[in-house]
Formats: C-alpha cells, sequence, structure tokens
C-alpha cells in the first residue's frame, strides 16, 4: 500500500508566501472546516524553497518519536488512534462480560485476555514449544529431519522452504500452490551477502541475540556459541541462493510452475511425494516455484551441510517464530535485537498494543466487526465509493488523452480500469472462525499456545484452497487497519474503514483537503494496476502482456526517469534511496497525485468552490494536505532499515518526490525555475 504491510512519503520569501495567499480577492470561508491545521506548519518558510518545512515545519520542530517506535508521522498517529478505539471496544465488552467464546467476536476476546496475562505467560516459559523443540532434538538422521519438516508443515515456522496459496499466476480463477524459500533470521539477502562495516556490525549483533535466546531455552555458553554461528552459516548459504529484492519484484520471474515430478529432480534428497501427500494435496500436479535455483540448492545444503548444523536451523526458525509469545525474558530478547538494534527504538510499546496488533493479524475480522458497528457509519462508505467512481472517471480521461501510448493499449488498459474490483470498509460476507480453537487459562489455554492453533487453522484454509476457485470477496487486510492494497491478482483495490479519517479523509472538510488525502490514497491504488509491476497483469489478474513491444518500451523509458529522481534523494549522509527498488510505490504515488488533482478540479467544476479557506486556494490546500499525510520522522537506525527493505520511500521524499513533476503545483505557489523545488521539462515525469 501507502505506507503501504510498505517504504517512503513525506512534504520568495514571505513576500511570495503572501502573493499566493491574495491570489484571488474572495474572502475565506469561515463557516467551513478547515481539514487543515495551521499551527502544524511553518508559514515562514518559503514554500518555493522547502516545501515540506512549510507543510510540516511546525509539527518536525514539536514532535518526537515516541520511545516504543522506530518512526512517527501523520500514518502512525492516526494508527495509535484507532488502536485506541479497538481497545476501548474490547476492554467495554470484557467488562460487561456479555461475550459468548464460542462466537468469533468471544474467540477474539479470549486470544486477548489470554495473551494479556503476563504472570501465567511467565509462568510457563517456554513450556508451549518444549514438546516440538524436543523432538526437533531427538533428529538423528537425515530423514528424521525430513520427517519432521512435513509433520510440522502446519506450525508454519518455514524451516528451509515454505509454502503459501494464492491465485495462479496464469489463471486467477483458480487458486495455485507456491512453494517458496525458507525462513532467515536477519531482514533479507542483503544482510547476509554484504561484507561492508555495518553489515558485518549487525551480523554480530544478531549472532549474540541468537546466543542469549539459546541460552534462555537452556543451552550452555560454549554450545550457544557454537549453535550461533551453525545457525548463521546455515542462514547465509541459503540467503546466497535467494533472488535478490529488486529480481523480487519482478513477477515474471516467480512464475515458474512445474510438475511434482519436476521438483522431485530438483531436491532428491527431500520427498517432496512424502510432503505434497502429507498436507492433502496428492491430487495436485503441478505447482508454482517461486525461485527454482533456490529449491535446487537445497539439494546442496542436505548432502553437504551436517545434520547437527540443520538441526540447529530447524530449532531455531522455531524458537525464533515464537518468541514474542513466550515469557518475559524471550520477548524482550527478541524486542531488543529486532526493534533495538535493527530499528533504533528505546522501549517496548504497552503490553496492550503488542497484543492487539497480534489479534488483529490472527482473528481481526472478529474484531473488525466490533469496531465497523462502533466507528463506521454507511454514510462513510457510500461517499467513498462515489469519490472512487470519480477518480476512475478521471483515470480512464487522463488514460485516454496519453501521448505516449497507442489506442490498442490504451483499450486494454481503459478494460483493465473498467474490471477494477473496489472494496471498502468491511467484506460483504466475514470469515468463519468457527474451526479455531482458542483456549484460556482455565483450558490448558497460552498465548503461544493459541498462536499454534491460529497458524494451524490457516494452513488448512490453505491447503484446502489450493485447486479451488478463488473466493474474489476475500479480504486480506481487517476494517480496523490504517492501510489500503492493490491485489494484481484480484485486481482489486481495498480500503479499510480506519483509513477513512483524518488527515486522510473528513466529510467535514472541503474537497481540496479529502481529494490531497484519501482521494490521493484511491489515486495511489489504482495506480498499482498500472505500475512496473501491476502493469503485467491484465483486466483478469492474469500475468499476461496486453502491451505492444513500443508501448512497454516508452513506458520503461518513462519510469527510468522516475528511477533517477528517486536514486538522488539522500536520507542521511551517504544513504540513498534505491529508486529502482521503490518504483512501483514511487510510480502508485505520481499517478495517484495527478488523478486525485483531475478528480479535484472535475468537482470543483460542478461544484460552487468554497474560495479562500485560511488564505489558501482549494489546489494549495489539496498539495498542503499531501505533504500533511506524508510528515515523517525516523531514527537513523529505522531509516537504514527503511532504505534496505522497504518498498516504499522515506515519508518526505514520498511527500516531495511526485509534487515536483506537476505543472500544477508550480502553478499554485507561483514556483519558478529558480526555485530548488524546480524540475525541468526534460526530467520531469509524467506515466499516467
Amino acid at each position: 500500500m501507502i505506507k503501504f504491510n510498505a517504504s517512503n512519503l513525506a512534504m520568495a520569501v514571505v513576500l511570495l508566501f503572501t502573493a499566493c495567499q491574495s491570489a484571488t480577492s474572495d474572502e475565506p470561508n469561515q463557516n467551513t472546516p478547515p481539514g487543515l491545521d495551521l499551527s502544524l506548519m511553518d508559514t515562514t518558510a518559503n514554500p518555493a524553497m522547502d516545501f515540506y518545512r512549510f507543510a510540516n515545519g511546525r509539527w518536525l520542530d514539536q514532535a518526537e518519536i515516541p520511545a516504543d517506535e522506530d518512526s512517527w508521522g501523520a500514518f502512525d498517529e492516526l494508527g495509535k488512534k484507532t488502536n485506541e478505539k479497538v481497545l476501548t471496544i474490547l476492554e467495554s465488552t470484557i467488562a460487561e462480560g456479555n461475550y459468548d467464546p464460542e462466537t468469533d467476536q468471544g474467540k477474539a476476546v479470549l486470544f486477548y485476555q489470554t495473551a494479556m496475562d503476563t504472570a501465567y505467560i511467565n509462568e510457563l516459559g517456554i513450556q508451549p514449544i518444549e514438546g516440538e523443540l524436543q523432538k526437533i532434538e531427538s533428529i538423528s538422521s537425515l530423514k528424521e529431519l525430513e520427517a519432521y519438516l512435513i509433520e510440522s508443515a502446519p506450525l508454519q515456522s518455514n524451516a528451509f522452504f515454505s509454502f503459501s496459496t494464492r491465485p495462479s499466476l496464469s489463471n486467477s480463477d483458480i487458486n495455485g500452490g507456491f512453494l517458496n524459500e525458507g525462513a532467515l533470521g536477519l531482514p533479507g539477502k542483503e544482510y547476509y551477502v554484504k561484507d561492508d562495516e555495518e553489515t558485518l556490525r549487525l551480523q554480530g549483533e544478531y549472532k549474540a541475540f541468537v546466543r542469549r535466546v539459546l541460552q534462555l531455552a537452556g543451552a550452555d555458553e560454549a554450545s550457544a556459541n557454537k549453535e550461533a554461528e551453525d545457525i548463521f552459516q546455515v542462514e547465509k548459504r541459503l540467503a546466497g541462493s535467494q533472488l535478490d529484492k529488486i529480481q523480487k519484484r519482478n513477477p515474471l520471474l516467480m512464475n515458474n510452475p512445474r510438475a511434482r515430478k519436476d521438483i522431485a529432480a530438483m531436491t532428491p534428497s527431500f520427498d517432496w511425494e512424502a510432503y505434497f501427500q502429507s498436507i492433502g494435496l496428492s491430487n495436485i500436479d503441478t505447482f508454482i516455484v517461486m525461485q527454482p535455483a533456490y529449491i535446487k540448492s537445497l539439494e546442496t545444503v542436505f548432502s553437504e551441510v551436517p545434520l547437527d548444523k540443520l538441526r540447529s536451523y530447524t530449532r531455531w526458525t522455531l524458537l525464533n517464530s515464537a518468541l514474542a509469545y513466550l515469557s518475559s525474558d524471550f520477548e524482550q530478547a527478541n524486542f531488543d535485537f529486532y526493534k533495538g538494534v535493527l530499528s533504533g527504538v528505546e522501549e517496548m510499546s504497552p503490553r496492550w498494543e503488542r497484543v492487539l496488533k497480534v489479534t488483529n493479524f490472527s482473528i481481526g475480522e472478529a474484531l473488525g466487526k466490533l469496531y465497523v458497528d462502533a466507528y463506521f457509519p454507511p454514510e462513510a462508505k457510500q461517499v467513498a465509493e462515489e469519490l472512487v467512481a470519480n477518480l476512475k472517471d478521471a483515470y480512464a480521461e487522463r488514460i485516454q488523452r496519453l501521448e505516449w501510448m497507442s489506442d490498442s493499449t490504451k483499450d486494454k488498459a481503459l478494460e483493465k480500469l473498467a474490471n477494477l474490483r473496489v472494496k471498502i470498509g468491511y467484506p460483504d460476507e466475514w470469515k468463519d472462525y468457527s474451526k479455531l480453537e482458542v483456549k484460556g487459562k482455565e483450558e490448558g489455554g497460552s498465548y503461544a499456545g493459541n498462536m499454534i492453533n491460529v497458524s494451524r487453522w490457516d494452513w488448512r484454509r490453505k491447503v484446502e484452497k489450493v485447486g479451488q476457485p478463488v473466493d474474489k470477496g476475500e479480504w486480506f487486510m481487517p476494517p480496523q487497519m490504517v492501510n489500503a492494497y492493490y491485489h494484481p491478482l484480484y485486481n482489486e483495490i481495498v480500503f479499510p474503514a480506519a483509513i477513512l479519517q483524518p488527515p486522510y479523509y473528513n466529510y467535514q472538510a472541503d474537497a481540496a483537503v479529502n481529494y490531497g488525502g484519501i482521494g490521493a490514497v484511491i489515486g495511489h491504488e489504482i495506480s498499482h494496476g498500472f505500475d512496473d509491476q501491476g502493469s503485467r497483469y491484465d483486466a483478469k489478474g492474469n500475468l499476461n502482456n496486453w502491451w505492444t513491444e513500443e508501448d512497454r518500451a516508452r513506458f520503461e523509458a518513462r519510469t527510468r526517469l522516475l528511477v533517477e529522481q528517486f536514486n538522488s534523494y539522500e536520507p542521511l549522509p551517504g544513504l540513498f534511496v534505491n529508486g529502482e527498488f521503490t518504483l512501483g510505490e514511487n510510480i502508485g504515488d505520481l499517478g495517484g497525485l495527478n488523478v486525485a488533482f483531475d478528480g479535484l478540479q472535475k468537482h470543483l467544476g460542478e461544484h460552487s468552490g468554497p474560495g479562500l479557506i485560511d488564505g489558501f486556494t482549494q489546489n494549495q490546500r489539496f498539495f498542503l494536505n499531501w505533504a500533511t499525510v506524508w510528515r515523517s520522522k525516523y531514527r537513523d537506525e529505522a531509516m537504514k532499515k527503511q532504505v534496505k527493505t522497504n518498498v516504499h520511500a522515506p515519508g518526505k521524499y514520498r511527500a516531495i518526490g511526485p509534487i515536483v513533476n506537476m505543472p500544477a503545483f508550480y502553478q499554485a505557489f507561483n514556483i519558478g525555475e529558480d526555485s530548488p523545488m524546480y524540475r525541468a521539462d526534460s526530467v520531469r515525469v509524467m506515466i499516467w
């Protein structure tokens, strides 16, 4: 999406600003709610010199990153407020005691309550996963390791490889089974294959973290030291065979259908036939192997790496996947490395917030139903649907006006746009959690135990879908999540209820604020259907080329300019945004903001404008709210991780990156060629 689970966005002298204010003789309309908080701007700054500062300066001066966060911005502020609303629902439900633990909502409440019982969790220690750890410890041959990997597949700790289900890339009406790479303890391949000073430091910190956890789990110091090094070396070997982060963005590299017999030939040391039969898919002949070279590389891993090292890695993947749900000493170790070392966070967020986040991802729609009933009126959905329809019309008009695209490709683009599915607020049919078992303390349940049950429940659903028709009504985010997404295989855009709040959407605000907020978000998600990845999929969501060679070449020439633009952004000395890695999100922002601006002009043409509000025109307020949405601060460690691992650019560059390609922005704030904000026509990017 947009922060989007998301990496990055953000936002002559006083005389010029005064000229902007007096661009029209209309008096401000004092009866219209402002929608923008002027107290967070720095109106002494020159918008032509630093628009991001102009829009967000006082916020940047005053805001502090909370001790339990790695970054902070408008997105996070709204997320925090939404979490507090959901907490209120949970606490009132618990206080009233009128929920049935057998209902979906009752299970969500019980899950939350059990996870909040820290005294009981600390009493249990490692006990909830001790049985699994003992099974791994008893493995004495490669055949027994294979048997354990097959047996433990529903736990989804993903040692060596993983399995997922989604619509088939070439036939999006039918669910396929996908064979993927295995788990790594560090965030990605480059943390293993680079050898610069910073990477080596993080590798050392990671090994220390592994040693700490192993000792908490009962290993002596010498054993923990050896095992930590063994685990790292196995992961490094696995990482070396994976595609890099740029390659993973290319769906053409990931669509590799393989028959079961061909998969078996890739890794003869592993009994794939037994695996597929055990998980209940012996009737499925073909699977998608996302990274064939990686699956082939497992043969040398299984045949060359000593069994004790393979066993250590297997045990670690299970243990590491459970740390956040075990006793406080394990949870603290997990926090200290993943949040402290990698992101610079100073302290844990409150227990309720950590548990709520897990509850949202585990049994989220059950909570979402309560959230929608309490906070999302039907009128909000109706208004949002009208806004989407307006923006789809504006997008169609933009496609028809494109000078660089041939008519035949335009027809296919318009067909895709016409078939775009729109989901707003909440699903028409809620997920059924009747087969999910959630146990409280009295029934012998635990936080980790319930998470294991969630994993097994999810696994069953996943396996049962393979080879079956795709449920096009399914959602992949709960309504209480502040986010949005485009799914290329469904050709759909999805806006959970929680994002339809200020600063993204405010039904009391003027049109400019809403088009610069939720309108741009909607446009962003539509544009994902036409970015460097989404444009590979047709109107039905199939991976299918609908472009002429000439049009694709012209498209890629334009996207290269956008790559070069973002490559030049330097959030920390010597640290540059990766324009190729963030390209899809940057195309989404650029296309989304352009279509939202067109939508605003269409709206203003059909309705009488409100005149100046707080001294700003509608066009000015449009760009100001866009910059407001992406105001943000990062800890240095978090910024480094963001640039390395997140497909979104940092907030500041999402705020300014699209607007400097838009003539309307220059006109709105009287920005001329002498401004550092100005980009010449030769490098200005217009794609959609």
